[in-house]
């Protein structure tokens, strides 16, 4: 490699800014502070939004060099339309790829589960090494949702992605009960690394109770159970909307819905059936005020479905901890989630799929029955010195470093 110029990154994933997904904020933070060491180039996908940054194209963002490929963006709510996104994204991502500048190293995010592959291909081609960042277990986590059940297409993706586990220099886990579940699929353990998913400590931050979001939006008064994120399988947001059937006595309870996903239509349509009339559904809100509309909670509900522990990691966590709420944890408790609750004492776990043991929760929260503040404290601390964003890039840039030298 010529020591005149930097490193050369190659970054394959679905969704990247101005996208709101999970993944699309968190390779956005990356890319950005890699871009400080390394030339980064992203290949990314067409976004549903109508701002011309979100079309297909060629653009730089605090220099990250983005190329959004015309792949299709239709809604994700049904699967057949998913999978037309995630095959027209596979195909022009590989052209995109096959024909830039040869990159030092290729790195993929797992979104779509599949896009180890075509990242193991560029990476041969150019003779690079890759490096993956699983964020999920695919098709392990589609099976346990009973959401593909075609044996046929499920053996097909498990040889797909052990294929390219088994090949990569280096794999990425968010979490221990996840580097597990990679190795039982044929990832080498020894080119495994468990790196949390983190935040940005600085941006977001604790906020008042009855800040001027929460005034806004008619929250600054009364007790507000949030779930703030995608609103999907993985998510069991049908305990949350259940749980609200049995306090119906508690006259100044909001359960607010913040996000998005496949399940947002039945899950407002639970709600409306059960006549749980504290349940208020909003839209993603704007980066800028994710501070504001964290903190305009008295407590946070995350959900993981039962089963799912070590193939999905909810990274919202980190985002409710930094702003120094506490969460009630709905989820097995050898999650990656349950376990960090749990060990921190910044909230309470429950079992997955219970929601007569979410609503006995949330009503000795409103009663004073835990110590909310404390819990928020505590969970500030933790994402400050653990999973602060500081700490996580630098572990990603020593293993850059290592593979382009390599």
């Amino acid at each position: 490699m010529n020591a005149a110029r930097r490193p050369r990154l190659l970054v394959l994933n679905q969704y990247y800014w101005p996208g709101v997904e999970a993944t699309a904020h968190l390779l956005t933070e990356l890319c950005e502070v890699l871009a400080d060491e390394f030339e980064v180039t992203v290949i990314t996908g067409r976004l549903r939004d109508h701002d011309p940054l979100a079309r297909p194209g060629h653009t730089e963002r605090n220099g990250v060099r983005i190329v959004r490929v015309n792949s299709t963006a239709f809604e994700r709510a049904k699967l057949g339309r998913r999978a037309v996104n995630y095959v027209t994204y596979l195909l022009q991502s590989f052209r995109a790829a096959a024909t830039t500048r040869r990159p030092d190293v290729v790195v993929c995010m797992t979104d779509p589960p599949v896009i180890g592959t075509v990242a193991y291909l560029v990476a041969r081609r150019f003779r690079a090494p890759l490096l993956v960042i699983s964020q999920d277990v695919f098709p392990e986590i589609a099976v346990e949702l009973k959401r593909l059940e075609n044996p046929v297409i499920v053996g097909a993706l498990r040889v797909l992605i052990r294929w390219y586990l088994k090949r990569a220099d280096r794999v990425v886990a968010i979490g221990e009960t996840m580097r597990r579940r990679l190795v039982e699929k044929g990832a080498d353990s020894e080119h495994l690394t468990v790196i949390p998913n983190w935040v940005d400590t600085t941006v977001l931050s604790p906020r008042p109770r009855d800040n001027e979001w929460a005034q806004e939006n008619g929250l600054a008064k009364g007790f507000v159970v949030m779930h703030s994120g995608n609103i999907g399988h993985a998510q069991n947001l049908d305990s949350l909307v259940r749980a609200g059937s049995f306090l119906r006595d508690l006259d100044d309870l909001s359960i607010v819905l913040i996000g998005t996903g496949a399940r947002l239509g039945y899950v407002e349509e639970l709600a409306r059936l059960l006549e749980v009339d504290a349940a208020r559904f909003m839209p993603y809100q704007p980066r800028e005020v994710l501070s504001q509309s964290l903190s305009a909670a008295d407590v946070h509900v995350v959900g993981l479905a039962r089963g799912l522990s070590g193939y999905v990691v909810p990274s919202r966590l980190y985002g409710i901890l930094a702003v120094g709420r506490p969460v009630i944890v709905c989820a097995d408790a050898e999650s990656e989630t349950a376990q960090v609750v749990g060990e921190v004492g910044c909230g309470v776990v429950i079992e997955p799929g219970r929601p007569e043991l979410l609503a006995d929760a949330i009503r000795t929260a409103h009663a004073g029955g835990y110590d909310l503040e404390r819990m928020g404290a505590l969970g500030r601390e933790y994402v400050v010195a653990h999973a602060d964003r500081r700490v996580a890039t630098d572990r990603y840039a020593e293993i850059l470093r290592e593979l382009a030298a390599a």
